[in-house]
């Protein structure tokens, strides 16, 4: 079907909740996509940082058709072995003694909010119920997660939200400071903000919040939804921030594709969970664990976390020497293969650029553009990505002289 005819369907049936690219991709390997007409493209999004052993990993193809030949689904009223080891796998390499499995970050988080609230009131009442989150945070879709939300333009018209959110900027201790409360159960944030910007928490500010939190009684929350299986060069981003939480969140690259959440907790934290209180009809079934396992291998047995590091550090200084050559580039930020580029000029025009000459990448706002490229990336690919990169802000600076002439 061609590209035209199918994007005339998708607008006949589809609800037009996304502002998708004009290409239809349809098949993958390793870094790279192919759309419909057979172009190639060099993936820097990654399905959105989920795809992090690129596409058609074998070991994980592998993984998925021997479960898929076995047992897809059965629900959480039996055992299935790919759960529990998945959950044994996250539990020995991670601070956490126990995961409840779902589908989605937005359900992971789901779950942390619960988890936290439901903490609060079995250990202080139930006016402990507040949660403080992060300005210009991204959380999910889900009621309560776009609430956690800091971000207006995400929770416009779907008010009221839930009670019992507040919000501070992020990398701001004092400010966070000064918003709790006896009331608070929970302080929630995402170590590297993704879709914010690309904005990474200071180590000095997660400190001083895993302090207060434990003078306090209060759980801290770590978003690691995106940041998480090896996404920044460790396993987790915590690892490299110093700071230990006490319920973390993860999904995206956990199935390399397949769709999985997890929220991993402590098991003081993780005790107030009993029977009845939280569940997922599909969460943890037996084809996204096995996929997860097989994600987890990889990354713990295998060589792709010291990979993801060094590509992660080639990419970063590869867009760092921009900000000496392009007066376009205002910043870059970011922690292994998690990087944002922050422009002066429109980021969605730099994405159609890109997609004309091959690169897939996407803006998170409009002056930033975001890199999540496969942990499998190699060097000769981000250089392909920086020189198409380089080639269109030398395009658009002379088309700038040239108007001003």
């Amino acid at each position: 079907m061609p590209t035209e005819e199918l994007k005339d369907l998708a607008a006949k049936y589809l609800m037009q909740t996304y502002a998708r690219q004009p290409i239809s991709i349809v098949r993958g390997r390793g870094a790279k996509v192919y759309d419909m007409e057979g172009r190639e493209y060099i993936d820097f999004v990654g399905g959105i940082a989920v795809n992090i052993l690129g596409h058609g990993h074998p070991d994980l193809v592998q993984a998925i058709q021997r479960q898929a030949a076995q047992l897809i689904h059965v629900s959480n009223l039996y055992y299935t072995e790919p759960q529990v080891r998945l959950a044994q796998m996250l539990v020995d390499h991670s601070f956490a003694d126990r995961i409840f499995f779902c589908n989605s970050g937005a359900e992971a988080n789901e779950a942390a909010i619960k988890l936290a609230r439901r903490y609060g009131h079995e250990k202080h009442g139930a006016d402990r119920f507040e949660i403080i989150t992060m300005k210009n945070s991204f959380h999910g879709r889900t009621m309560a997660t776009l609430t956690a939300t800091g971000q207006e333009k995400v929770q416009k018209g779907f008010e009221p939200l839930v009670p019992g959110f507040a919000y501070a900027p992020f990398n701001d201790f004092a400010a966070i400071e000064a918003l709790v409360t006896d009331k608070t159960t929970a302080i929630m944030l995402e170590p590297i903000q993704g879709e914010g910007g690309v904005h990474v928490a200071d180590h000095a500010y997660l400190k001083n919040l895993r302090e207060l939190c434990t003078q306090k009684d209060i759980l801290l929350i770590f978003d690691e939804v995106q940041t998480g299986m090896g996404r920044t060069g460790t396993l987790f981003a915590y690892e490299q921030l110093g700071v230990e939480p006490d319920i973390m969140t993860l999904a995206k690259g956990l199935g390399g594709g397949m769709p999985i959440g997890a929220c991993l907790a402590k098991d003081a934290v993780a005790a107030v969970f009993t029977a009845g209180t939280h569940a997922s009809t599909f969460g943890g079934n037996p084809l996204a664990c096995a996929a997860g396992l097989a994600v987890c291998r990889l990354l713990i047995e295998g060589r792709m976390l010291e990979q993801a590091r060094r590509m992660g550090d080639y990419l970063s200084k590869g867009l760092a020497d921009f900000k000496d050559r392009h007066r376009a580039v205002r910043d870059v930020r970011g922690l292994g293969l998690l990087q944002g580029l922050e422009v002066e000029i429109d980021a969605k025009a730099v994405v159609a650029d890109c997609l004309t000459r091959g690169v897939l990448v996407n803006a998170t706002s409009e002056r930033v553009l975001r890199f999540v490229p496969p942990l499998i990336i190699t060097q000769a690919e981000v250089d392909r990505v920086l020189d198409v990169l380089s080639s269109i802000f030398n395009q658009r600076t002379m088309a700038e002289k040239d108007q001003q002439h």
